[in-house]
C-alpha cells in the first residue's frame, strides 16, 4: 500500500473470540476489553465486530472510551473500571456503568445518581483480592450491605476482582488464595442482597489456566487481540493488528560512515541501509534502536541501527532482496509482539499499545 499502516484483521478477531468461548463452560458469558483504543488497533471497529459476534458486554478503562463506543453507536453494556467523580454526569448521560470501587467513590456516585433521580442505576462493585491496585477489601462489606440498605438509586449488577499472576503457574497458590478470597466476599453479599448479581475475576490467562474462577463471566482482552501469554496459547491464537510500513529509500554506505543521530552506528564494512518512515513518535521506542529490535522484510529480519528517530528508523538490509517501496513489519503476522517486545524486555501490552493515533488504520474484513 505504500504507506505505514496498522491492519486490523477481523477475521483473525473471529477466531480469537471464537477459541476463547470454547473455553468457556456453559452459561459463562464473555467481557470483551476495548481499553485504550482496543489494545492500540481501533476500539469502535473492534466493539462493532464483536457486538456482531454477540459478545455480552465490554470493558473500557475511562469514561471517555466509553463515550467514543456509544457515539460510534455501541448499544451492548458497557463497564468503566476507573471512574472518576468528575465524569459522573457523563457516564449516567450516556448509560455507562461504573466500578466502585472504594468508600470514596461508592458515596460520591450514590449521591450523583440521588441527585440526578436515578433509580436502580447498575454499579460495579471492585475487590481487591491481593493486586493491590483498586478495590474494596473483604472486610468493608458491611460497610456497603449497610450503604445499600438506605439508597434505591444503585443497584449492583455484579462484584468482581482481578487476579495478579494467572499467567505464572508459579504462583498456582497465590492465584487460589485470590479466588477463594473472592468467593467468600461474593458468597457474603450474595447472600444479603435481594438481586443476586453475577461475578468475575479471570482475565485471558486464567480462562486458560483457572477453569474453576470462570464464575458467570469472564473478561478477556489481550487474548482477543492473539496473544495468551504463553507460546502455547499464542500458537492457537492469531495477531489482529500488525503495524507495518515501507522502505522510503536505500542508502550504500562505507566502512567507518556514521548513521542517524549522535553518529551512533558505524558501518564495520560495505553495507546496505534503508530508511523506514516510523520512529519513536509512532510508538516504536529508542529502546529498539542500537541493534537491539529489529523489522522484518520478506521474512527476514533486520536490525535496526542507530538511534531511532521521532518520525524515522534505519535498518541494516545487507543480504536482503528487497527495493525502495517495499513493505515492512514492525509487528504482527511474521513478526510476534511478544518476540519483538521481548527485546527491550517489555511486553506485547505496551508495543501494540503504544502505536501513534496518527498511523492510520486499515480494516481487513
Amino acid at each position: 500500500m505504500g504507506v505505514t499502516r496498522l491492519e486490523i484483521d477481523l477475521k483473525a478477531l473471529k477466531h480469537n473470540y471464537t477459541y476463547l468461548k470454547s473455553k468457556l463452560k456453559k452459561g459463562v458469558k464473555m467481557m470483551a476489553v476495548v481499553k485504550a483504543f482496543g489494545y492500540g488497533s481501533d476500539a469502535s471497529e473492534v466493539a462493532h465486530y464483536l457486538e456482531g459476534l454477540g459478545v455480552d458486554y465490554f470493558a473500557v478503562a475511562y469514561s471517555s472510551e466509553g463515550v467514543a463506543l456509544r457515539d460510534a453507536g455501541i448499544k451492548t453494556p458497557i463497564l468503566v473500571l476507573h471512574p472518576q467523580p468528575d465524569n459522573f454526569h457523563t457516564i449516567i448521560e450516556r448509560c455507562l456503568e461504573p466500578s466502585l470501587y472504594s468508600p470514596r467513590v461508592f458515596k460520591a456516585f450514590n449521591a450523583f445518581a440521588k441527585a440526578a433521580s436515578q433509580k436502580k442505576y447498575p454499579v460495579h462493585l471492585k475487590f481487591n483480592t491481593g493486586l493491590n491496585r483498586l478495590g474494596f477489601w473483604e472486610n468493608d462489606t458491611d460497610w456497603i450491605l449497610d450503604q445499600l440498605k438506605n439508597t434505591q438509586a444503585i443497584k449492583v449488577r455484579s462484584l468482581f476482582s482481578h487476579l495478579a499472576a494467572s499467567e505464572d503457574l508459579s504462583e498456582k497458590e497465590f492465584t487460589i488464595s485470590q479466588i477463594e478470597s473472592f468467593t467468600k466476599t461474593a458468597t457474603v453479599l450474595c447472600d444479603a442482597l435481594e438481586d443476586t448479581p453475577f461475578l468475575h475475576q479471570s482475565n485471558t490467562s486464567a480462562i486458560i489456566n483457572y477453569p474453576e474462577a470462570q464464575f458467570d463471566l469472564v473478561r478477556t482482552g489481550i487474548g482477543l487481540y492473539g496473544y495468551g501469554n504463553t507460546s502455547e496459547e499464542d500458537a492457537m491464537l492469531k495477531p489482529v493488528a500488525t503495524l507495518k510500513s515501507v522502505i522510503s529509500q536505500i542508502h550504500m554506505i562505507e566502512p567507518g560512515e556514521s548513521v542517524g543521530y549522535n553518529r551512533a552506528y558505524r558501518a564495520p564494512h560495505y553495507e546496505k541501509i534503508a530508511t523506514i518512515p516510523i520512529g519513536h513518535s509512532d510508538g516504536i521506542s529508542r529502546a529498539y534502536g542500537n541493534e537491539v529490535g529489529y523489522v522484518t522484510i520478506h521474512g527476514k529480519k533486520a536490525p535496526i541501527i542507530g538511534n531511532v528517530c521521532m518520525d524515522m528508523l534505519m535498518v541494516c538490509i545487507s543480504g536482503i532482496e528487497c527495493k525502495e517501496g517495499d513493505d515492512v513489519i514492525l509487528f504482527g503476522k511474521g513478526a510476534s509482539a511478544v518476540d519483538v517486545s521481548s527485546k527491550i524486555n517489555s511486553i506485547s501490552y505496551e508495543i501494540l499499545t503504544a502505536v501513534s493515533q496518527r498511523i492510520k488504520r486499515v480494516i481487513l474484513r
